[in-house]
């Protein structure tokens, strides 16, 4: 039986201190206005700031839904900047999670530590993407769970172990009515 010979590498002249590869790129892909990877240009540059702000994520095929719910480009995000933790993973538009993470990171977290002293571990989310439509009537307004551009939150748990319901406080609870009726009204800005 032949046997092939062994392949074996040119020796190299010994240098000390480092070794580099560079490869140099005649054109960025990511800044082409066409598409890549089947993603619209924005869709891209969406995914590039979630992955500055430290969002973890996955793309997911697109989803189509009864009448006009659907997402063309969802993501499914299971965490946001600075560690916080979305339990169960949110479905979203891009946009939806980017403008998620901007809240969380400017009015949730620091709202959280000035409260409580505390940061966010989790996110509890009630609902996000969701073929329904507003007041539960088919055939009416469709709601923006049915585009994948909101995003319902059930409780919040703070690192330190509290866990926040997001309901009517009683009138003792000054604290958490406070944190909730911050965090509310500052979202205002960003949905």
């Amino acid at each position: 039986v032949p046997v092939e010979p062994e392949y074996v590498e040119p020796a190299q002249p010994k240098r000390k201190g480092f070794i580099a590869a560079g490869f140099s790129r005649m054109i960025d892909p990511l800044s082409r206005s066409e598409e890549r990877d089947g993603l619209p240009a924005e869709e891209v540059q969406c995914r590039k700031k979630l992955d500055r702000m430290g969002v973890v994520y996955r793309d997911l095929p697109t989803i189509h839904g009864n009448g006009d719910c659907g997402i063309a480009h969802p993501v499914e995000v299971s965490r946001l900047g600075g560690g916080v933790k979305m339990q169960p993973s949110a479905t979203l538009t891009c946009e939806m999670a980017e403008t998620l993470a901007r809240w969380s990171k400017k009015e949730l977290v620091p709202a959280a530590r000035g409260r409580y002293l505390s940061g966010i571990d989790t996110i509890h989310s009630a609902s996000s993407y969701s073929c329904r439509w507003v007041k539960g009537r088919v055939g009416g307004t469709l709601s923006e769970h049915g585009k994948g551009q909101a995003i319902d939150i059930g409780k919040i748990t703070l690192n330190n172990g509290k866990q926040i319901a997001v309901r009517k406080k009683a009138f003792w609870k000054f604290r958490e009515k406070g944190l909730l009726q911050s965090v509310r009204s500052d979202g205002c800005d960003y949905f």
